[in-house]
C-alpha cells in the first residue's frame, strides 16, 4: 500500500488549509518574542493572565524540589500524591460538587468520561459545534451518536423523544471554543430531566471566567450536580497552567476511577504542576478584579468592533470570532495584523465549517486598553472587511 502524504499536503496548501506552528522564544503574555518577530498577541486562552504569574513559578519551583520532575507512576500505582488529591479537593468545592479527578488534559478527560459512562446500548446527543475532543469521544464510545443543530433545544427535544435508549447523554461545550458563545446549559437541563437523560458540560473555557468567584458556567448559572451531573474544566486556560479534571458526585468520580482509561492507563500530571494549580486556583477565586477587568476589555472592544461595522460573531465571552468567511481571506486579514505588529491567527476549516473562516481574537486581563485599541486600529486598516 502507498502512502502518498506529499500529494495530500500540497492540496491542503492549495485549499489554504494547511497549517503553520508559530515558534515562540519567550513567556507566554500579550507582548511576545517570536523567532521573526516581536508580537502582540490576541491568540491565546490565558484569561486571566495567570501563566505568567511569579506566584505559580515560585509554587512550581517549590514543588519540583518537594516532589521531584515527574510523577513517576499512574494515579493507581504511585502516582497519586497529596499534591493530586488536594488540589482535586479544591476543585470540588470551587464548582460546588462533591469530588473531582484529574486528568492530564481535556481531550483525556472527555474520552475517559464518555468511554466510561456509554456503551453500544447508549444514545450520545452532540452539538453541532462541540468541541474535536467531544466528537472523538462520542465517536469511540461505541455508542449511537445523534448530532444536534448548534443550540437547537426544539431539535434536540426531538431526538430525545425518539430515543427509546436506556441510557442517553447530552454533551455540550459550556462555552464554545470557537464561536464564543455560552451554552443554554439551564434548558439543557432541563431537557435532560424531561426526558430521563444526563447532561455533561465541557466548561473549558468558562472555569475561572464566568462566576462571581470564576466557579464557571455551574455557578454561573446556579446548576447543582443534579442538575449537571458531569462538569469537565482544564487548567490550562484561565488558571494558566496545566491538566483538566472532571467534577461530580462521589459515584461518578468512583466510576472514572474503576473505568476511565484515559485515566488508569497513563502517567499522572507532575505533582510540581498541580502545586502551581493549586495556587493559581486560588488567585483566581480570590483575585476577581482579573474578571472584572477581562469584562470590561471585551466590552471596550465590542462597542469599538461595533461602530467599525466589524462582522463579529455574537459572544459576551473573551472569545471574539471576526468572520471572513473564505480561508483566503481569513489568511490576508491575520497577515495584515501581523504587518502591523500584531499576532491573531485565521482559523479555517475543519476546525470551523467551510465557509465560516475567521479570526479568532481572544482577549486577556493581561491586555490594557491601549493594546486593544491598538487591534481596532488595525483591523480598522483590514483589506476587504466591507
Amino acid at each position: 500500500m502507498s502512502f502518498d502524504l506529499h500529494a495530500g499536503l500540497a492540496a491542503r496548501e492549495a485549499a489554504q488549509l494547511y497549517r503553520r506552528r508559530q515558534l515562540a522564544c519567550s513567556a507566554q503574555q500579550p507582548q511576545r518574542q517570536f523567532a521573526d518577530a516581536d508580537l502582540l498577541t490576541f491568540c491565546s486562552n490565558d484569561y486571566l493572565g495567570l501563566a505568567n504569574h511569579p506566584a505559580l513559578a515560585a509554587a512550581l519551583a517549590r514543588g519540583a524540589e518537594r516532589w521531584g520532575v515527574g510523577a513517576g507512576a499512574s494515579h493507581l500505582l504511585a502516582g497519586h500524591s497529596h499534591a493530586h488529591h488536594a488540589l482535586e479537593e479544591e476543585l470540588a468545592a470551587a464548582v460546588g460538587r462533591p469530588r473531582a479527578l484529574l486528568f492530564s488534559t481535556g481531550y483525556m478527560a472527555n474520552l475517559g468520561v464518555l468511554g466510561a459512562l456509554l456503551d453500544r446500548d447508549a444514545v450520545v446527543f452532540s452539538d453541532d459545534l462541540n468541541h474535536a475532543s467531544l466528537i472523538d469521544a462520542a465517536r469511540l464510545s461505541r455508542a449511537r451518536v445523534e448530532r444536534y443543530a448548534h443550540v437547537d433545544l426544539p431539535g434536540l427535544e426531538r431526538l430525545l423523544q425518539g430515543s427509546e435508549a436506556a441510557r442517553r447523554l447530552i454533551v455540550t461545550d459550556a462555552v464554545f471554543s470557537m464561536d464564543g458563545d455560552i451554552a443554554p446549559l439551564p434548558q439543557l437541563s432541563a431537557l435532560a430531566a424531561r426526558h430521563g437523560a444526563w447532561l455533561l458540560a465541557d466548561d473549558a473555557h468558562g472555569f475561572g471566567v464566568l462566576g462571581a468567584h470564576g466557579g464557571g458556567s455551574a455557578e454561573l448559572f446556579k446548576l447543582d450536580v443534579d442538575a449537571l451531573p458531569v462538569l469537565m474544566g482544564t487548567l490550562g486556560k484561565a488558571l494558566g497552567c496545566f491538566g483538566a479534571f472532571v467534577a461530580g458526585s462521589e459515584a461518578l468520580i468512583e466510576t472514572l476511577i474503576q473505568q476511565a482509561r484515559s485515566y488508569i492507563y497513563t502517567t499522572a500530571l507532575p505533582p510540581a504542576l498541580a502545586e502551581a494549580a493549586r495556587v493559581a486556583l486560588h488567585l483566581a477565586r480570590e483575585e476577581s478584579w482579573r474578571r472584572d477587568k477581562l469584562t470590561s476589555l471585551i466590552a471596550h472592544f465590542c462597542r469599538g468592533a461595533r461602530q467599525l461595522g466589524l462582522p463579529l460573531l455574537a459572544s459576551s465571552t473573551p472569545i471574539q470570532p471576526l468572520l471572513a468567511g473564505s480561508a483566503e481571506r481569513a489568511l490576508a486579514w491575520s497577515e495584515h495584523l501581523r504587518a502591523h505588529g500584531l499576532l491573531v491567527p485565521a482559523v479555517r476549516p475543519p476546525t470551523v465549517p467551510a465557509g465560516t473562516a475567521r479570526l479568532r481574537i481572544v482577549l486577556s486581563a493581561a491586555h490594557d486598553e491601549a493594546q486593544v485599541d491598538r487591534l481596532l486600529l488595525a483591523l480598522e486598516s483590514m483589506p476587504g472587511r466591507g
